[in-house]
């Protein structure tokens, strides 16, 4: 649980810092984005290599080696320079953490074999995830009272030490038998289908229908046709298509990737209008945070409970319902005296996510074999943190369009980013920098306004898509439904499927 907890602390732990940042390194909008969404995107784009590695060499091996890495990178994070060496870093912070997470994940479908405590560990497992996205600006605000920014960085490093010292004795090696060899053509290829993709559509977001955008579009979906192929037909392959073929497993990683997207994308948002409009401290912006962390994470533990009686399909979309109410709230939220709004606001939309993140990955991992649970956790955490990376990615963009619309006119160095507005407004006759700070807060409010109301559509339609797709996975604690209409479900809410049941 402690690397879980961290890999997605760090992940949210800039948002606070991105002001201190844009004013140390000076970087433009489009780093000032990849400073934050880069180590989404690799994590995401390794994620399906190295959990498949970890199936057939080693998953507390492969553990060990991320964390090495991460702490490495952690510091050249710390101490970069400028933006692009910093971005350099969060990459290979990126490239460590997917080493680990799929390794988290599938170990623990090993260790705990009783299918309650599998369940109930996956629970907290999706607790720690949930801490880390939640504690990161808190974490961060506290550390910029006192310290730099690059102080937030190097909290990776005392806790991958921990890691490496105590691992080798407190966590039990796993590898799959007849596992077969890792294919480097396959590997290529799921990176040269994600990647470019991905950047296509950050491209498209940000600039429209660009050359680059739909050049970079056409050559993921290109290549993405041919990894589905080359793993149809190959013997060893690197993911297994045909766990797709699962409504379980396609309905609930559908769900996450919705659900991550808007919660990612908003969050961004969320924290900057706290520091840059509300003009909160940065350990004041953590404060007000902390009690929807501490929300999210009661909920995420009892929710394996509650899936006991309640079908979990249920469960996960009522959570979702509530998310999307907390999203339309925020539609509301004006740039004067919208403090209280935005609080109210994220204390109905965060908790609601907390029943996803803590039955959708027992549905995942529970819907493919043991000797695949490597393999399907990082599809899993794929769908997660590239849900959260094109959140940011997406909802940021919209926010940041939505914002130079409402700067059209305004000085180059005010019309690209608020903390750029800000800081040119400083530097103005106090009534001329008032009228200037109040527009870009106000430009600013309504790209958030409209940022919700996209993350308000992604949350509904991951509700509708749970009740449509999941609602036949029974409640742990119901009788065993009809052939006719069984699935591969899980045992244990949250916890892998019962081969035999299954069969039968």
């Amino acid at each position: 649980m402690a690397p879980t907890v961290l890999l997605f602390l760090a992940m949210t732990v800039l948002f606070l810092a991105t002001p201190y940042i844009a004013a140390d390194l000076s970087p433009t909008g489009g780093q000032l984005l990849w400073i934050n969404d880069v180590y989404g995107f690799v994590m995401a784009g390794f994620l399906v290599t190295m959990g498949t590695l970890g199936d057939r060499v080693g998953r507390r091996g492969l553990l060990l080696a991320g964390a090495a890495v991460f702490a490495a990178a952690s510091v050249a994070a710390a101490y970069a320079p400028n933006p692009e060496i910093l971005i350099a870093a969060r990459a290979l912070m990126g490239f460590g953490a997917a080493a680990i997470m799929p390794a988290t994940l599938s170990l623990i479908t090993v260790m705990f074999a009783d299918p309650r405590e599998r369940g109930t560990a996956i629970g907290l497992w999706a607790a720690s995830v949930s801490a880390g996205v939640a504690l990161g600006p808190l974490v961060g605000g506290l550390l910029l009272e006192s310290l730099w920014w690059g102080a937030a960085m190097l909290i990776g490093v005392p806790v991958m030490t921990v890691v490496l010292v105590a691992a080798p004795f407190l966590i039990p090696e796993y590898r799959a038998e007849h596992a077969g060899r890792l294919d480097p053509v396959s590997v290529l290829l799921s990176l040269a289908a994600l990647l470019p993709f991905v950047y296509g559509v950050k491209k498209l977001a940000e600039e429209g229908m660009t050359t680059v955008a739909v050049v970079s579009l056409v050559a993921g979906v290109v290549f993405g046709t041919l990894f589905v192929r080359r793993q149809l037909r190959t013997a060893d392959p690197l993911l297994d298509i045909r766990l797709f073929a699962n409504r379980v497993f396609t309905g609930s990683l559908g769900v996450y990737l919705l659900a991550a997207m808007a919660v990612g994308g908003v969050y961004l948002l969320f924290t900057q209008y706290l520091q840059l409009v509300a003009e909160q401290s940065p350990l004041r912006a953590g404060l007000w945070i902390l009690p929807a962390a501490i929300g999210l994470v009661i909920v995420s533990t009892v929710t394996p409970a509650i899936a006991r009686r309640v079908r979990p399909a249920y469960v996960v979309a009522g959570g979702l319902v509530l998310s999307t109410v907390g999203y339309l709230m925020l539609t509301g939220v004006d740039a004067v005296g919208g403090l209280p709004l935005l609080v109210a606001a994220f204390y109905v939309l965060y908790p609601g996510i907390a029943p996803t993140m803590a039955l959708v990955p027992g549905m995942v991992v529970g819907a493919a074999p043991p000797e695949k649970a490597g393999a399907a956790s990082a599809v899993n955490s794929t769908a997660s943190d590239l849900g959260v990376a094109l959140g940011v990615a997406l909802l940021g963009s919209v926010g940041t369009l939505a914002y130079r619309a409402g700067m059209t006119g305004a000085d180059p160095g005010a019309a690209h980013t608020l903390p750029g507005a800000l800081e040119t407004a400083a530097g103005l006759p106090s009534e001329a920098g008032a009228a200037l700070a109040d527009s870009a807060r106000v430009a600013f409010t309504d790209g958030l306004n409209t940022a919700a109301w996209v993350a308000a559509a992604l949350s509904a339609t991951a509700a509708v898509l749970a009740v449509a797709l999941l609602r036949r996975i029974p409640a742990a604690g119901a009788a065993e439904e009809p052939e006719s209409v069984a699935e591969p479900a899980t045992a244990e809410a949250g916890g892998p499927a019962d081969r035999e049941n299954a069969g039968r």
